[in-house]
């Protein structure tokens, strides 16, 4: 199996079961940029907003919230991501409901690792596509993180990348302010000056052009 295609992608696995976790991590974690871990549906979307993974591996059946509960408010954030349900049932009816939201694989339990770590080197190559194309000029590799004006490499910091990658996720809506606040400040220190000072020094750095603000609601990125 060829394992550079996953070398730049983030997965979240979403499991109850301690034991299945630890396995999985420790058999196939190592082979991405990240793989991180929540023990329930809400903990899963918790963390879904704050890693903003390429992928979501979730079992359908945990307490506070259920997998497929969580994909779907996982798909109102962002419609694009592939999120792979885990169960430990062969029911038609879970698999028909998890197609109706968006599941892109169903894999049911026990299952070999090789045969997930398979099927996602193959999801990989879908999610590794061209590079977004920006209003004047701009361009983002999502794989490769960066930002590029006419080509030319725009140096971003880690948290100019996050805010991006925010945005991106949520092309086809606007980003809340709140979220946006939350993901970039985990540590509850974002406030509404805080983030208008961020976007001006970034819009300094790219271009006026680049991020739209909808007064009251959040901001949106431009496109070509």
């Amino acid at each position: 199996m060829n394992y550079n295609s996953l070398k730049d992608l983030k997965v979240l696995l979403v499991e109850d079961e301690e034991s299945l976790a630890t396995l999985l991590k420790s058999s196939i974690g190592d082979y991405f940029y990240s793989f991180s871990l929540a023990c329930d549906g809400k903990d899963g979307l918790d963390k879904f907003t704050k890693v903003l993974p390429d992928i979501v591996i979730s079992d359908i059946m945990m307490p506070k919230l259920n997998g497929l509960e969580m994909a779907e408010k996982i798909k109102e954030i962002n419609g694009n991501v592939p999120i792979i349900m885990l169960s430990a049932f062969s029911d038609k009816e879970k698999l028909l409901n998890a197609i109706d939201v968006g599941v892109v694989k169903y894999f049911v339990k026990p299952f070999d690792p090789d045969e997930l770590l398979e099927y996602i080197i193959m999801l990989s190559q879908k999610i590794q596509s061209k590079p977004l194309i920006l209003n004047d000029g701009f361009t983002f590799n999502k794989t490769k993180r960066s930002l590029y004006k006419d080509d030319k490499y725009i140096p971003l910091t880690k948290r100019e990348v996050l805010f991006m990658e925010l945005l991106i996720d949520n092309l086809s809506k606007i980003t809340d302010s709140e979220l946006i606040k939350s993901t970039l400040w985990k540590d509850g220190s974002g406030t509404d000056i805080t983030l208008r000072s961020f976007i001006k020094r970034l819009r300094i750095k790219t271009s006026k052009d680049l991020i739209n603000n909808i007064k009251g609601e959040g901001y949106q990125l431009v496109l070509s």
